[in-house]
């Protein structure tokens, strides 16, 4: 039986993630999931919302059946 993986090319928050420093976060999500590192790739809140800004992640960690995300803002769009 293997391990189902899901590939991600965004990072969607849903509103979840946690400030550790001024632009860095994490993000926990449920299932073993993929995600490209050290990449600018788009932060959204829901997969349908518009780009909330970019991001590039620092960090994947995998631990029962769960990924949690360590990344870095590096730009943000303004919400006007």
């Amino acid at each position: 039986m293997g391990m189902p993986l899901e590939l991600n090319t965004m990072i969607v928050t849903k509103g979840r993630e946690t400030r550790i420093e001024e632009n860095r976060f994490v993000l926990e999500k449920e299932g073993y999931r993929l995600y490209p590192i050290d990449i600018p790739i788009d932060v959204r809140k829901t997969i349908e919302s518009d780009t909330n800004g970019t991001a590039v992640i620092k960090k994947v960690e995998w631990q029962e059946n769960r990924t949690w995300l360590t990344y870095q803002l590096i730009s943000l769009n303004s919400t006007n």
